[in-house]
């Protein structure tokens, strides 16, 4: 069976009702993470949180500044998978000037199911990112979400010829 690994990219407070950039659909799109990693747990797919820091070297940005609260992963997904290994990035591709390759290495990970925010920007790079060519790669379409409905699915098309798409209760079974 292929070793799986669950990313989880910036789940964090700014993309949230009360945050500094609030998206589309953030309770849905919460409560089937919550799910996801729930079922991941079960079937023993480590789970990884993949955060989004601004680099401060480029001064202050709209969101995700270091240190803030909005910058910090939502609580309710760091309760839902507490030991998960957290990857701090920089640039929308998850791989990019990141550890995530070596820590997918040093888990013999095979293949990626990939979830998160925003769909159109960190989710479809890090899913198509030249780095991820070497496994198998799936998009949690229901555990994914961005400004509105709209550019949502037409990132998902768009992708769709790259990597699967697939609801996380298929993925993860």
């Amino acid at each position: 069976m292929t070793k799986q690994a669950l990313l989880i990219i910036d789940l964090q407070n700014d993309y949230f009702p009360s945050g500094l950039y609030p998206l589309w659909n953030t309770e849905q799109t919460l409560s089937n993470i919550k799910s996801a990693i729930a079922l991941a747990q079960q079937n023993d797919v480590p789970v990884i949180h993949i955060q989004h820091i601004s680099d401060p070297a480029l001064g202050l940005a709209p969101f995700f500044n270091e240190g803030t609260e909005g910058a910090a992963i939502h609580p309710e997904i760091l309760n839902a998978a507490p030991d998960a290994e957290v990857v701090i990035k920089r640039f929308a591709d998850s791989f990019e000037q990141t550890r995530l390759e070596a820590v997918l290495s040093e888990l013999q990970v095979e293949e990626l199911l990939v979830c998160g925010m925003m769909t159109q920007n960190c989710v479809t790079h890090t899913a198509i990112s030249k780095a991820a060519e070497k496994y198998q790669v799936s998009i949690l379409a229901d555990c994914c979400t961005t400004v509105d409905e709209m550019l949502h699915n037409i990132a998902l098309n768009a992708v769709s010829t790259r990597v699967t798409l697939q609801p996380h209760a298929v993925a993860l079974t």
